[in-house]
């Protein structure tokens, strides 16, 4: 599993961006796959995860303060999970992470196997 995450930039507050994790390796289909973000001067927080259940996709939870503006989903054919963002704001701004393979608690990065190389979010108020 080689995740690759992409889609940051810098926008207005109340804009929106759309954050993707590909997966270039071996197909996680089955993996639950989580979106964590990191501030400056601040610990790495979870933001959202999804799983596959059933034979299809399943979102676990959400970070409180972005609930109802964040959806996570995923494309298994294309081995992507996305992050849709909207109703930006500044605090948002971080480092955004995706992850996979959990071994525990899906909240904890202490849980995930995978680790992408972050994707910078900017929202200027």
């Amino acid at each position: 599993v080689q995740l690759q995450a992409f889609g940051g930039g810098l926008v207005q507050a109340g804009g929106s961006l759309r954050l993707s994790c590909a997966n270039s390796g071996r197909p996680f289909s089955t993996y639950t796959i989580g979106w964590f973000r990191q501030a400056p001067g601040k610990e790495r927080e979870f933001v959202a995860a999804i799983s596959w259940r059933g034979g299809r996709a399943d979102y676990l939870d959400y970070l409180d303060s972005v609930k109802g503006r964040f959806t996570i989903s995923r494309d298994n054919a294309k081995n992507t999970v996305y992050l849709q963002m909207n109703s930006l704001k500044p605090e948002d701004t971080a480092l955004y992470y995706c992850a996979a393979d959990v071994s525990g608690s899906y909240f904890s990065m202490d849980s995930y196997r995978y680790w992408g190389q972050g994707t910078q979010v900017t929202v200027s108020s």
